[in-house]
């Protein structure tokens, strides 16, 4: 028996929309995010990172459900707009933004531009200046001296391009907050890591971000009216790992906000999520073309492989671990054989899965990825060996919407100019 989203047999989707493809389900990315709100504390807002999944449709219907949007990139902030977040509902962050992005700020109205240095500051009100412009909030990234344990990918607490050393900040940022003409800061932004799995380490995160985060903005003599603790929620992909402890989380990490809230009931909290809101509600589906064996190994080569899904590498990690793959076509029938599934690239490093526990696999056969809902095609090399971005599809209601097409040669090549010698 084959896979079915919301009903719809994935041979139908891969029929119409045709493979590789991701393919979503809105079903799971309601599930998720009912089950945050319901639990975390209504004093936190949930904003949606789009780095994690940057579609409008799925920017849309987060943002239908109450979610926020934290964005990175002129794009990004458009995307966000035409999804139909408010613009108060709407941070832009990033160590690297451009005099243009920091212009389209200001013309959006954000709730906050959140400056990662303090020579980012100083040009953001400079440009609010030229614009006319009063009172643009802005929230100070700080870079802590402190570091999370259960980070798969640390984002503070050691030399970072991200946010300002909160000893820099101590030592020289209430000066510059005199000096401002149009910026004012609001409040404070930390992000520590990503991928956290052990529920203590959100809780210490919070407890400490909390309480730095007051006692700067009295160092700096600012409002402390809104606080970004980030997130960094985790999603399990690999066999040794557990799912994040949700009860747990909520009890500990509710009864800080709590007690921060008592002290602070007028400060807007944000809590910012990407892959804990998208991974599970993705599918990355391909299809067998050829089965073969290699001295002793067997090897699934299928239509699509890590130019589309990157993640599936294992970058980062010394050891490839496998993402979860299952046998679409075979859904539920039991695993026979170990077979690796590659793509179609020219590189020995387009392995989707090694040795994956499969049921018998023939070409025609359609696999997938699953947990594939963030950091997928965005986050990959596309434009390798010139296959472009494949097709994305949501599923809403039982009925498939094709959000993003896929790629054709035309495409490609129209983005590029002939020089005839």
């Amino acid at each position: 028996m084959e896979f079915e989203i919301q009903g719809v047999p994935v041979s139908e989707l891969a029929r119409e929309y045709g493979t590789p493809l991701y393919v979503y389900d809105t079903e799971v990315l309601r599930t998720n995010y009912q089950r945050l709100r319901e639990n975390l504390h209504p004093a936190v807002d949930v904003f949606f990172s789009l780095k994690a999944n940057p579609n409008i449709s799925i920017c849309s219907y987060l943002g239908s459900l109450g979610a926020g949007a934290e964005v990175s990139s002129l794009t990004e902030l458009i995307t966000a707009q035409r999804a139909g977040v408010a613009p108060e509902n709407i941070i832009f962050l990033g160590p690297g933004k451009t005099t243009k992005e920091l212009r389209a700020c200001l013309e959006a109205g954000l709730h906050a531009v959140v400056c990662e240095s303090l020579e980012e500051l100083e040009a953001l009100d400079a440009l609010a200046v030229e614009a006319g412009l009063t009172d643009v909030p802005v929230l100070l990234r700080m870079n802590p001296d402190f570091q999370t344990k259960g980070g798969g990918l640390s984002m503070g607490g050691k030399p970072r391009q991200f946010g300002v050393d909160l000893s820099v900040l101590r030592q020289s940022a209430a000066s510059l907050v005199r000096t401002l003409r149009a910026a004012r800061v609001i409040g404070i932004h930390a992000y520590m890591g990503t991928r956290i799995l052990d529920y203590s380490d959100v809780v210490n995160n919070t407890t400490n971000i909390l309480s730095i985060a007051e006692e700067l903005c009295e160092e700096l003599g600012v409002p402390l009216r809104t606080v970004d603790f980030g997130g960094g929620l985790g999603v399990p992909y690999f066999d040794n790992e557990k799912e994040l402890d949700l009860n747990a989380l909520h009890g500990e990490v509710n009864a800080v906000i709590e007690q921060f809230v008592e002290r602070h009931p007028q400060t807007r909290m944000i809590m910012e999520l990407g892959r804990y809101l998208t991974a599970v509600a993705g599918t990355y589906v391909v299809r067998v073309l050829y089965v073969k064996e290699s001295m002793g190994e067997r090897f699934a080569v299928a239509d699509g492989g890590t130019n589309h899904h990157m993640a599936a590498v294992g970058v980062g990690s010394f050891v490839k671990r496998n993402f979860p793959i299952r046998s679409l076509t075979r859904y539920h029938d039991p695993a026979t054989a170990p077979i690796t599934v590659t793509g179609p690239l020219c590189t020995p490093n387009d392995v989707i899965g090694k040795r994956v526990a499969l049921p018998p696999v023939s070409p025609g056969d359609l696999l997938g990825v699953e947990r594939s809902g963030a950091y997928g095609p965005t986050a990959s090399p596309v434009l390798f060996l010139s296959h472009g971005y494949p097709a994305e599809v949501l599923v809403h209601n039982g009925t498939p919407h094709l959000i993003a097409r896929r790629d054709t040669p035309a495409d490609l090549l129209n983005r590029q100019h002939l020089v005839r010698f």
